[in-house]
């Protein structure tokens, strides 16, 4: 398991972004020329991509984001052991990997021809923008003859891949999977919330926002990044010796079947409730919940009073989007990776910029200020997203 975000493109310095209180969040000059844009604020990431070895044949149909996926997949597999190894491309293992869109700079390119015209526009700039760029581009690049399973599907792109690599190795129609997301910041991401009043406008302030949870929070900070995973059947992994990381035990996915933006808090709490009766666990078991929690006026509330209502008062509770941004497509592999790199080194970052708790929100044991040392058998990662879709995935540590 491995990613890249605003934070870093490694666990060693993501991990002391997270320890230290490290924002990924700054001002983006190019996006004052927008007319109408309010927010200024991004987490992109800084850290250069090391796919200069790729051949040109290859890199040509990807945009940023599959090239962010790509270069997530190939630390994960070089992590696992499997880079190079002729069972990723002999049909043993599989793709399942999300992004909320294609590349948005292509997507702006060929809608010239909205307008009659296709001077400029490249034959590869479809392949870039199509929906399920990332996970076609990482199959070419590796080589993948196993399936591929595109999901599409906002912020819980990435969380739904997870999941469903999972059901593709139970149902054993694979050994192995390689699962993520990614995203890439742009104007446009940042134009959808922007437009519906949900973006923060502290552009003078970046480290201090986004805040979850906090009374003072204005909305939330577009980031990217991608981070990639690789699922193994356990008997494969232990056939070929491979370096165990967690297990996964549970998880679930719903719809609320209520609304396209506006947050619903039975969903959310009935899709962990989900996740738990899938691992055959108790809400008592459950040692700290990594939550969604993006700085929303409404979502914030509508999450607080869910996890509230599984879990009551306890476990500690944590959001990581105050240090990388909302990374959309991509956070649910993010967050999965740093929950069980967190889990297996005994601690949990605070949700940066919380200070005081909106007294709108269900009481809940918030990690405030400092990494707080704790033991963690089993974690939960939460991601929700527009068309009221619900992801929760259940995560054990390791032990043989």
């Amino acid at each position: 398991m491995m990613g890249v975000c605003a934070l870093g493109a490694d666990w060693e310095r993501v991990s002391e972004g997270l320890r230290s209180g490290r924002s990924g969040v700054t001002t983006i000059p190019e996006w004052e020329s927008l007319e109408g844009l309010r927010t200024r604020l991004g987490a992109p990431v800084t850290a250069p991509l090391d796919l200069t070895h790729l051949p040109r044949k290859k890199l040509r149909t990807m945009g940023r984001v599959a090239l962010l996926g790509a270069q997530a997949a190939e630390l994960a597999l070089a992590d696992a052991g499997l880079l190079g190894d002729q069972r990723v491309s002999d049909g043993t293992l599989g793709v399942a990997f999300g992004s909320t869109s294609g590349s948005p700079p292509s997507m702006v390119a060929y809608s010239r021809a909205v307008d009659r015209s296709t001077k400029g526009v490249g034959p590869t700039e479809y392949l870039k923008l199509m929906s399920h760029t990332v996970a076609v581009n990482l199959g070419q690049v590796f080589e993948i003859r196993g399936r591929v399973i595109p999901t599409c599907s906002a912020c819980s792109s990435g969380s739904q891949a997870i999941g469903a690599g999972v059901e593709a190795i139970l149902l054993g129609r694979q050994r192995a999977m390689l699962v993520g997301g990614a995203e890439e910041l742009h104007e446009i991401e940042a134009s959808v919330f922007d437009m519906l009043l949900a973006t923060s406008t502290r552009n003078d302030a970046p480290g201090r926002t986004p805040r979850p949870f906090d009374a003072a929070r204005d909305g939330l900070v577009v980031g990217e990044g991608a981070g990639a995973l690789v699922l193994e059947e356990l008997d494969f992994a232990r056939a070929r010796g491979a370096s165990i990381h967690a297990e996964i035990v549970g998880w679930a996915t719903s719809c609320d079947g209520v609304h396209v933006t506006n947050p619903d808090a039975a969903g959310m709490q009935r899709v962990m409730e989900l996740a738990l009766a899938d691992a055959c666990l108790t809400p008592g078991e459950i040692d700290y919940v990594n939550a969604h929690a993006t700085a929303t006026a409404l979502g914030d509330v509508a999450e607080s009073v869910a996890t509230h209502a599984v879990f009551g008062a306890r476990p500690p509770v944590s959001s990581l989007k105050g240090h990388m941004g909302h990374t959309l497509g991509a956070c649910g592999a993010l967050e999965a990776w740093c929950t069980i790199g967190m889990m297996n080194e005994g601690w949990v970052a605070p949700t940066l910029n919380l200070v005081d708790v909106d007294p709108r929100c269900a009481p809940l044991e918030h990690v405030i200020g400092e990494p707080r040392t704790l033991e963690i058998r089993h974690a939960m990662s939460n991601n929700f997203a527009f068309g009221g879709l619900n992801t929760s995935l259940v995560f054990r540590r390791w032990s043989e």
